[in-house]
């Protein structure tokens, strides 16, 4: 009889708790109890779960010492309110918000840095990147074989579903208002976001660089175990729902060999390279796939050593939700 473990879900109202709780019931995930868990504001609400619709608790009434894993798909306040209790009642836990410390819950993407799991004793505490850290990490780490990357330069435009919820509906509400011909009142984002780009998501600190940004560089070098790389990032709000779409150029050593690029990306796990001439969009492609799209793979105009992409991926998905879950079949060898 196979092994099953009881696991709370702490945000399962929001888009990324929800999609993690369907992929989950997707993936044939050994769950005996399932604990969804939310704000006093969510508890009551259901997700449905292998047939069944589970009722969602208030996470402050929780007994952690119920379940062995837990999955943090709320916000860093929330983490670093509940993840010591998690932590005391001996649960492994995995982190989506990005407020643990490295040196306490490493940040790990399956596809680029697994062995990192090796190393944890228990109870294991892990962080899973943000959803644009994620997508670059799947696809930088099969070329670190082939290429020596001494710069990245990315502009992610990132869907509204980034920030939750009430961003995407503030998006749709937006666009109904503008398509119907009447006045428009910013609310969640503080202009107009429908049929716009803005130029940051959140606020800049004193060096003009939002947290983020910070947050998108600092990922990136853990996971590709590369803590000296630079990295110039910028975070784009695209008036997309979901799906995240980043330009990528890498400043190399030497000339870049394309065939050697192509084939690395084409054999890579969790990359689906689309054949030259074409290209991904996260509306035709990646909403709701498992894979990270390249595309534009092309060498500089002029810089026969720089290396140019186009990436798409499902932001709540791919980047957060799925993650997450091939972290915990990792991490659950270790439960047993």
């Amino acid at each position: 009889m196979t092994q099953t473990f009881d696991i709370a879900v702490i945000g399962a109202t929001g888009t990324v708790g929800e999609t993690l709780v369907q992929i989950l019931e997707e993936q044939d995930f050994p769950v005996g109890n399932l604990h969804l868990l939310a704000s006093s504001e969510s508890a009551g609400h259901s997700v449905p779960f292998r047939g069944k619709n589970v009722r969602v608790r208030e996470v402050d009434e929780f007994d952690f010492s119920k379940v062995q894993l837990v999955f943090f798909a709320a916000g860093p306040a929330v983490t670093l309110s509940f993840a010591p209790r998690a932590t005391a009642a001996g649960c492994t836990l995995i982190d989506l918000s990005g407020a643990l410390p490295a040196d306490q819950a490493p940040q790990v993407v399956p596809e680029a840095n697994a062995r990192v799991l090796d190393g944890l004793t228990k109870p294991y505490q892990v962080s899973s990147p943000s959803p644009s850290a994620t997508a670059l990490a799947v696809v930088l780490a099969p070329l670190r074989g082939v290429l020596d990357i001494q710069r990245v330069s990315v502009t992610a435009n990132l869907a509204v579903s980034a920030q939750g919820r009430e961003a995407v509906s503030e998006l749709a509400r937006q666009t109904a208002e503008l398509l119907n011909v009447r006045p428009l009142e910013p609310k969640f984002f503080d202009r107009q976001m429908a049929f716009n780009l803005l130029a940051q998501v959140g606020k800049p600190d004193a060096q003009g660089h939002t947290a983020l940004e910070k947050r998108l560089v600092h990922e990136l070098r853990a996971v590709l175990e590369m803590p000296l790389l630079k990295i110039s990032a910028t975070c784009v709000q695209a008036p997309v729902f979901f799906g995240d779409s980043l330009t990528v150029s890498l400043q190399l050593g030497a000339a870049v060999d394309l065939a050697a690029v192509n084939l690395a990306l084409d054999s890579a796990p969790g990359v689906e390279l689309v054949e030259e001439g074409d290209y991904p969009t996260a509306v035709g492609d990646a909403v709701g796939q498992d894979v990270v799209y390249v595309g534009r793979v092309r060498a500089g105009v002029d810089d026969p050593a720089e290396l140019n992409m186009w990436l798409t991926s499902d932001n709540v998905r791919k980047g957060a939700a799925l993650n997450a879950v091939q972290l915990a079949q990792l991490l659950i060898k270790g439960l047993v």
